[in-house]
């Protein structure tokens, strides 16, 4: 007995959900048939995918190791079945965009404004989230193309830099800091320090510079760029944001920069896509379209 596109679907939903229930839910299909397929699937491979976790189930080892296969499995027909509408002009061509909040709500707006300028024929579409929801949508191939920071090291996901993410120490416009000529991170460790969400790209940038240097200071944890603003504008701490974030506010004098004399390493902004499967022409045409892109601005 063969291994099914149904019983794949199933095993993954039980995976986002954590239980028979919610796979049934998101599913549309009664608990029985969930619990049949994901029984007929474990016989087939001849091992339990799954164990019982208070209400709910969670992976086994070996269903750890076949979840990145299922995905793909499943995430390359999605695709194969958009290429195939294409390629018999069934349905308009797109591409499928995620962004970190950061990228989302600064250039790649008008990157994808550029893109759709030259290729009116491709439909866009943008997925917003932190690094960690980026990575799934990406590697699960629910999305084309993927633009974060430092990408993880992968072998499934093909990463291109193309164009520099400065990273900067912001603090409230009248904290002695600012406009100094240089600061050591070490002075500022009297100050609480502003953190995004967990599984922010942003959150994880500004906990390794801490530890990198044995730095122990307050901490705050807020959920989004807008908040983090808001919070060292009102002088409730510093933090490490990308440039593209407060551009604005430096500015206009809203916030202000405290230049360190030990700050981050260069950064770049990256694009992901799936290395895993052939490639879509519209895929490809907007990875070149980024990489002149970057060099554009680059140059």
């Amino acid at each position: 007995m063969a291994i099914t596109v149904t019983q794949l679907t199933t095993f993954l939903a039980i995976t986002r959900g954590g239980s028979v229930t919610a796979a049934a839910d998101e599913l549309m299909v009664t608990q029985p048939t969930v619990s049949s397929a994901i029984s007929a699937l474990g016989r087939e491979l001849g091992c339990a995918l799954f164990e019982r976790d208070g209400r709910g189930v969670r992976l086994t080892s070996a269903g750890e190791a076949f979840l990145p296969y299922a995905t793909d499995v499943v995430g390359l027909l999605d695709a194969g079945r958009q290429a195939a509408r294409e390629a018999g002009e069934v349905a308009a061509r797109r591409l499928h965009i995620t962004a970190v909040t950061t990228a989302a709500e600064s250039f790649v707006p008008p990157l994808m404004h550029a893109f759709s300028d030259r290729h009116p024929e491709i439909t866009l579409a943008l997925d917003v989230g932190n690094r960690e929801s980026v990575l799934d949508r990406i590697r699960s191939h629910r999305v084309d193309v993927a633009i974060l920071g430092r990408p993880p090291a992968d072998e499934r996901l093909g990463a291109e830099p193309f164009v520099e993410n400065e990273i900067v120490c912001v603090a409230a416009p009248e904290d002695p800091a600012v406009g100094r000529r240089q600061v050591d991170a070490a002075e500022l460790e009297d100050r609480p320090w502003l953190l995004r969400e967990p599984g922010s790209g942003t959150r994880m940038l500004v906990e390794q510079f801490l530890a990198e240097r044995d730095m122990a200071p307050q901490t705050l944890t807020l959920g989004s760029n807008g908040a983090i603003k808001q919070a060292v504008r009102a002088g409730l701490g510093v933090s490490l944001v990308s440039r593209e974030a407060v551009g604005d506010e430096l500015e206009s004098g809203r916030l202000g920069e405290v230049r360190l004399r030990d700050g981050p390493a260069r950064r770049m902004w990256f694009v992901l896509h799936s290395a895993v499967g052939p490639m879509r022409p519209a895929v490809s045409l907007f990875l070149d379209f980024v990489r002149a892109h970057g060099r554009e601005l680059s140059g």
